[in-house]
C-alpha cells in the first residue's frame, strides 16, 4: 500500500473507498484525518490577528476555558465531527471575516457545554442572531442579545430588557427544537448554519432553503429511514459507515417528478435533498450524497488528482462538462448504487419487479463505465488517489 504523509499522520493509499470489504477501517480513517486536520485548522483560526475588539475577547474567553479542559483533544474532536461546527470552521480557513468566527466560538463553547467538555464560562459579545447545536438538537435565538455566556450547565443571555438564564439543556422563549431523529443519531433538520447552504453548482438547482414541500415531518422521516434500512439490508457495510458520516439531512422540497440532492466539502455530515414518492429514488440519493460526503472527507487530507479541475470533460451524469473532479465525484457515487441493485436483483426484491428497474441498473452501470473510462484516460493522481481509482477499475471490470 502506497503511502502520503499529512502533517506528522501517514494515510495508506485506500482501495475500498468506494465499497467497504468487511471490517474495513478506511472511512474511519480517513474521517478521523480530515477531523484531524481540523483540529490544526482551529489553531490557525482562532490564532489569526484581529483588530477586532468583540473577536479578540470571545476568542480569548474560549482559550481561557479550553486551557482549563484535562482533555482539550478529546472534546473538540467531539465537537468537530459536527458539521455545524465544521462547516464555520472550514468556511473560516479562507474567510477572516470577525461575525463568522464568533459564531464559530459561541457554536464550539455551546457544543463543548452540551458535550460536558466545558469547565469555565465562555462570553461572546454581539453574539450571531442564533447557534446551532446539533448534539444537543435544539436552537437558541439570540437576535436581540447583547451577550452570550456558556457555562458548563448553563446558558446566560444578557439583552438590553434584562437577562435569561436556563440550564442545560436549554428552555425557554428563545429555545426551538427543530430536529427530529429519523435512525440512531441520524436527524432531519429544519435548521442549518452552512454558510455555504444557498451557494449551488447544479445548473437546474438554485440553493438549498429549507422547505419541506408541503409534506409533514413524518413523512420525510419515514422516507430516509426506509432509505437507510433498505441500504443496511443489502449493503450493511456500507450503511455502517453512515453512522460515521451522516448526521443531518436538510430537507429542501418535494417534486414527484425530478430529484435533486446536494452536499458540501465544507459541511461533511449533512446531506441536502427533495423528497420524491419513489422508494429507489430516495435511497439513491442517501447512498449518492454519503459517498459524495465520504470522499469529501478523503479530499480533506489530499488532492487525490494532480488535474482535477482543467480541463473539462463531458460527464456521464450532467448536461455541463465537468472537471475530472466531478466526474470522480460521480462515479465514486454511482458506483455503490450499482452495487445496491445489483444485490437486490439477487435477492429477488420485491422493488425489482418494477419495470423500469432492470433499465435503471443497465443506466447506472453505463454512465459509470463512461466515466471511469475517461478518468482513466485523463486523471493524473495522487499516491492516495491511485488507490480510488484502481478500486474504480476493479468495480468496473466487475460490472462488465
Amino acid at each position: 500500500m502506497l503511502k502520503t504523509v499529512v502533517g506528522t499522520a501517514a494515510v495508506q493509499s485506500p482501495d475500498d473507498i468506494t465499497l467497504p470489504r468487511s471490517g474495513s477501517t478506511t472511512a474511519r480513517s480517513v474521517l478521523s484525518r480530515a477531523i484531524g486536520r481540523l483540529l490544526s485548522d482551529l489553531r490557525l483560526v482562532l490564532g489569526r490577528p484581529t483588530a477586532d475588539p468583540v473577536l479578540r475577547r470571545a476568542v480569548g474567553s474560549l482559550a481561557a476555558a479550553l486551557s482549563a479542559t484535562p482533555d482539550r483533544q478529546a472534546a473538540l474532536t467531539s465537537a468537530l465531527r459536527r458539521p455545524n461546527v465544521s462547516a464555520l470552521l472550514r468556511c473560516a480557513r479562507g474567510d477572516a471575516d470577525p461575525r463568522l468566527v464568533v459564531e464559530l466560538v459561541a457554536t464550539l463553547a455551546v457544543e463543548l457545554a452540551v458535550l460536558g467538555a466545558l469547565r469555565a464560562v465562555v462570553r461572546i459579545d454581539q453574539p450571531p442572531a442564533r447557534v446551532v447545536s446539533l448534539s444537543g438538537r435544539f436552537v437558541v435565538e439570540l437576535a436581540d442579545a447583547t451577550a452570550l455566556l456558556v457555562g458548563p450547565d448553563f446558558l446566560e443571555i444578557e439583552r438590553p430588557t434584562g437577562r435569561d438564564r436556563t440550564a442545560l439543556p436549554p428552555t425557554g422563549a428563545f429555545v426551538r427544537t427543530p430536529f427530529h431523529p429519523i435512525r440512531g443519531s441520524i436527524v432531519l433538520a429544519l435548521e442549518d448554519n452552512n454558510p455555504l447552504s444557498m451557494y449551488e453548482a447544479h445548473p437546474k438547482k438554485a440553493g438549498n432553503r429549507i422547505d419541506l414541500g408541503g409534506q409533514p415531518e413524518s413523512a420525510w422521516c419515514d422516507s430516509l429511514g426506509d432509505a437507510l434500512d433498505r441500504i443496511e439490508r443489502y449493503l450493511p457495510e456500507l450503511r455502517a459507515e453512515h453512522d460515521l458520516f451522516v448526521q443531518q439531512f436538510v430537507p429542501v422540497g418535494y417534486d414527484a417528478e425530478a430529484h435533486l440532492s446536494a452536499s458540501y466539502r465544507e459541511a461533511i455530515g449533512t446531506i441536502y435533498l427533495t423528497l420524491h414518492p419513489q422508494a429507489m429514488t430516495m435511497t439513491e440519493a442517501v447512498v449518492h450524497e454519503f459517498s459524495h460526503n465520504k470522499i469529501n472527507a478523503l479530499f480533506e487530507i489530499d488532492d487525490v488528482l494532480h488535474n482535477a479541475y482543467s480541463p473539462l470533460y463531458k460527464s456521464p451524469v450532467r448536461p455541463d462538462p465537468r472537471p475530472l473532479h466531478g466526474i470522480l465525484l460521480a462515479v465514486h457515487a454511482f458506483v455503490p448504487v450499482a452495487r445496491l441493485y445489483e444485490a437486490m436483483l439477487a435477492a429477488d426484491d420485491p422493488l425489482t419487479r418494477h419495470p423500469s428497474f432492470r433499465g435503471r441498473f443497465a443506466q447506472i452501470v453505463e454512465g459509470n463505465r463512461e466515466g471511469t473510462a475517461v478518468l482513466l484516460e485523463h486523471a493524473q493522481p495522487t499516491a492516495i488517489g491511485r488507490g480510488v481509482l484502481d478500486e474504480l477499475a476493479r468495480w468496473d471490470a466487475h460490472f462488465r
